[in-house]
């Protein structure tokens, strides 16, 4: 079974997904939408579709290691993934990936304006990454 790695956010939320053997990235992708419940829906649904088995989702953790109001509300939208997936739920730290994320980008030459479209995806890739790497 695949893992899949969730970058969640208000507007955009990134998803990566990896190869069958889990040792890297493979297709990553952006959803973009608003309300949360549509958003563990659509999540549920590419799970299912591309046999998933697990999904790490990115807990933003402060720098000190404290869980703030951000990491609450993933914490909370976990819990809502694991009833409408029907799968386990792993919260991975995530501090710094989407500034790295926005490097990546930067490094392959791609224009800050762009980024937008991009970011999310490339920080659940990183997030995935770490994941795996982990295993």
């Amino acid at each position: 079974m695949r893992i899949m790695g969730i970058d969640y956010g208000d507007a955009r939320t990134g998803v990566a997904v990896s190869d069958l053997l889990n040792t890297m990235t493979g297709d990553a992708f952006v959803i973009t939408h608003w309300n949360e419940n549509v958003i563990a829906e659509k999540i549920a649904e590419e799970a299912k579709t591309r046999g998933v088995g697990t999904l790490v989702l990115g807990y933003p953790k402060n720098m000190d290691g404290s869980a703030g109001p951000r990491a609450e509300k993933c914490a909370a939208f976990a819990e809502k993934l694991k009833v409408c997936s029907g799968l386990p739920v792993v919260l991975w730290d995530e501090r710094r990936t989407t500034i790295d994320a926005h490097r990546i980008l930067r490094d392959n030459g791609k224009k800050e304006k762009k980024h937008r479209r991009n970011v999310d995806a490339v920080a659940a890739s990183l997030i995935l990454e770490g994941y795996l790497a982990s295993l």
